[in-house]
C-alpha cells in the first residue's frame, strides 16, 4: 500500500500519478460516472472500474431534491453533501480523484463542491479510458468510519439568477456557456424545453477544454488562450453555466488549470433560466 499523500500536483492528476499513489490510506478514487440518457453509472462501476474506487451518485449524492433548489440539479444542503461523503469514507482530511467516462464533465462536479469549501481534490485527465492500469469489478469494501464537517456553500463561489442577469449586461463580467453550440444557437434538441441561450453569454463548449487527439485537458497556454478570446480575463468576473450546474464545473476546472482566479457557478443553469417565460431567450451566434 502507497504511504499517506500530503498533497495534489494539481487540479488534475495523470494516470501515471493515481497510479503511483493509489492505495494510500488517505485517498478516496470517486466513479462518477453518469449519463443523460438514463444508462446506470453504477451498472458501469460494477462493470469494471479502477481498484479500490467508490461510486458516487450524481443525483443522489452531488445534487439536492429537484424543486428545493433552482435547475435539475440544485446543490445540496451541505448536511447531506458531508453525510454523502463521509459514507463514501471521505473525511475533512481526505485527498479526492475524481473520475468519469466523459472527458471530466461530470467529475468536474465533485471536484468544484469539495474544492469551494477548501477540500483537496482532483479530476483524473482522460478519466478510466485514460487508466493504463487494470479495471476491477469487485465492490468496494466497507469505508472507514470517518466524519465529514458540513461547511456552507460560499456565496461568493456562486450565482444566482439575479446575478446572472446582472453580469450579462456588465462588461466586466463574462457568463460562459458549457452546453454544445447547437444548443447555445437554439437548435431543437430533446434536453431544453426553450432552446437557445442567456442573451449576452459567450458559447464556451465544455469538449473544446480537452485534445481532440487525445482526449486530454489541453495545456494551460492553450486552455488561457481559448477563454481570453471570449473576453475572460484575470480582472473580470466570470459566471459559468450549463444545462443543469455540471458540466460548467469543467469550465471552473479548465479556468483553474489555465492560472484564472476562480469563477461562479450558476448551479441552475439554463434549467432555471428557461423556467421563467419572461427570461428573454436569444437564438443564433
Amino acid at each position: 500500500m502507497s504511504d499517506a499523500m500530503d498533497s495534489l500536483p494539481g487540479p488534475i492528476v495523470s494516470s501515471s500519478w493515481l497510479d503511483q499513489h493509489l492505495g494510500a490510506p488517505n485517498l478516496v478514487v470517486c466513479d462518477v460516472r453518469w449519463y443523460i440518457d438514463g444508462r446506470s453509472g453504477e451498472a458501469a462501476f460494477e462493470a469494471g472500474h479502477i481498484p479500490g474506487s467508490v461510486w458516487v451518485d450524481l443525483d443522489r449524492d452531488l445534487a439536492g431534491t429537484k424543486g428545493l433548489g433552482p435547475g435539475r440539479h440544485p446543490l445540496p444542503q451541505p448536511e447531506h453533501f458531508a453525510e454523502a461523503l463521509a459514507a463514501k469514507g471521505i473525511g475533512d482530511d481526505t485527498f479526492v480523484v475524481a473520475y468519469d467516462d466523459a472527458g471530466g464533465s461530470i467529475a468536474a462536479r465533485l471536484w468544484w463542491m469539495l474544492s469551494v469549501i477548501g477540500g483537496k481534490a482532483a479530476v483524473l485527465d482522460g478519466g478510466i479510458s485514460g487508466w493504463t492500469g487494470e479495471l476491477d469489478i469487485a465492490t468496494a469494501s466497507s469505508p472507514a468510519n470517518v466524519s465529514f464537517t458540513p461547511i456552507p456553500w460560499p456565496p461568493q463561489r456562486i450565482a444566482d439568477v439575479i446575478a446572472v442577469d446582472s453580469a450579462r449586461r456588465n462588461a466586466q463580467s463574462v457568463v460562459l456557456d458549457a452546453r454544445s453550440k447547437a444548443r447555445f444557437l437554439g437548435e431543437p434538441n430533446p434536453i431544453d424545453r426553450r432552446p437557445g441561450h442567456i442573451p449576452g453569454a459567450q458559447s464556451a463548449p465544455w469538449t473544446s477544454n480537452l485534445d481532440p487527439a487525445t482526449g486530454l485537458m489541453r495545456s494551460p497556454g492553450e486552455l488561457r488562450t481559448r477563454f481570453e478570446t471570449m473576453g475572460v480575463s484575470d480582472s473580470r468576473t466570470v459566471i459559468a453555466h450549463c444545462g443543469s450546474g455540471v458540466t460548467a464545473c469543467h469550465n471552473l476546472l479548465a479556468l483553474a488549470v489555465a492560472g484564472f482566479p476562480p469563477g461562479r457557478l450558476y448551479p441552475g443553469s439554463w434549467s432555471d433560466w428557461e423556467a421563467d417565460p419572461l427570461r428573454p431567450v436569444a437564438t443564433g451566434p
